[in-house]
């Protein structure tokens, strides 16, 4: 049974398991979900993100319908930038989850074509966290930086350019699968740590410094909507490069057939969950879904009162 394949691989693996002969990325994934101590750790990550991102996938996923129902009786303003790379990041984030909850019964039983089945879709999300993150932060860019072409881009020829955008990042997820942990892997990694750092830090720039008529008293509470929107990029910001940059030093790991891969990989997915929950958490405080947010703004309407 699964169980007695996990107990004698524990014991005859006191140490770092070795990598097995086949050094294909399904053969070693395989080996690191069924070889103890990194299947117990792979357990508990695959609970935890089917546990944490499920019900918030299909929270986002129900309120978008919901938006989407309402503008198609009223005439209303059309869905953001943000919010559709949102949408779409969750829906690659429910297919993420499927191929978890895959992993986890192909670890239960010792299934090696169920676990390949779930790491093509946990890959899929993979891939798509990195674009969409990629996207997002390069619309934010715009919005700040420069937001005469960012207005420019609201109309029929931005939403045309968003939608091939959206397009590509989910045709380039699905042929990066078949190419995770190479070198044009490595090279999408660096490229987004790149794009993620430049617009967050230039975003950041644009946040210190002084805007015009700074010195007039209402101004106060646009000094403090600048500093908590700083924080949130920081946030954003340390959040994106700490996971873009572990999944580097995993696809090292990986091209050099270390033995310590199995460990690097699973420590990966405690790195990747922080990213996961960014834009979903983001996305409902802009839409002031968060219970926190709810008990803030009833104190303030009371205390208006």
């Amino acid at each position: 049974s699964s169980t007695d394949m996990l107990v004698n691989d524990s014991s005859s693996n006191a140490s770092v398991p070795a990598l097995p002969p086949d050094n294909s990325s399904s053969g070693v994934s395989f080996h690191c979900h069924t070889t103890a101590p990194s299947s117990f750790i792979f357990i508990a990550i695959d609970i935890n993100i089917i546990v944490l991102m499920l019900p918030l996938s299909i929270f986002i996923l129900h309120y978008g319908v919901q938006q989407w129902l309402q503008r198609r009786s009223a005439s209303a303003a059309a869905i953001s930038h943000s919010d559709c790379f949102t949408y779409h990041m969750v829906v690659m984030e429910l297919l993420g989850v499927f191929g978890y909850i895959l992993n986890l019964a192909g670890i239960c039983r010792g299934d090696v074509y169920i676990i390949r089945i779930g790491d093509f879709f946990t890959s899929l999300t993979w891939f798509g966290q990195v674009f969409f993150h990629s996207l997002t932060c390069l619309e934010r860019y715009l919005a700040v930086v420069h937001p005469i072409v960012y207005l420019r881009l609201k109309n029929e020829r931005g939403i045309r350019i968003r939608n091939v955008s959206i397009a590509c990042a989910w045709a380039l997820s699905v042929a990066g699968v078949e190419n995770l942990f190479t070198i044009m892997d490595s090279c999408l990694l660096i490229t987004a740590i790149v794009i993620v750092s430049f617009c967050s830090l230039s975003v950041l720039c644009v946040l210190i410094r002084p805007g015009p008529g700074d010195q007039s008293s209402d101004n106060e509470k646009v000094d403090q909507l600048k500093k908590r929107a700083f924080y949130t990029i920081m946030a954003i910001l340390g959040v994106l490069v700490l996971r873009f940059t572990w999944g580097l030093t995993r696809s090292i790991f990986y091209m050099s057939k270390a033995n310590y891969y199995c460990l690097v990989m699973t420590s990966c997915f405690w790195f990747y969950l922080p990213s996961s929950l960014v834009l979903p958490l983001l996305f409902l405080h802009r839409t002031g879904k968060l219970m926190c947010c709810k008990k803030n703004m009833d104190g303030k309407q009371r205390s208006t009162k």
